[in-house]
């Protein structure tokens, strides 16, 4: 799935976007889990501060 997102960003248009994944950990058990999201070039930043 992730190649077919990643190839997808690299034409056209997608090149304003990128693929950014954030760690993020749950309050009950305590384990990490990954959220994967693609945002505009210019909230990558902004998108980690939250």
């Amino acid at each position: 799935m992730a190649k077919k997102t990643v190839a997808t960003l690299q034409k056209g248009a997608g090149k304003g976007f990128a693929k950014v994944i954030k760690m993020v950990k749950s309050p009950k058990t305590g384990a990490y889990t990954f959220k994967e999201e693609v945002v505009p070039n210019d909230d990558v930043k902004g998108y980690f501060k939250k």
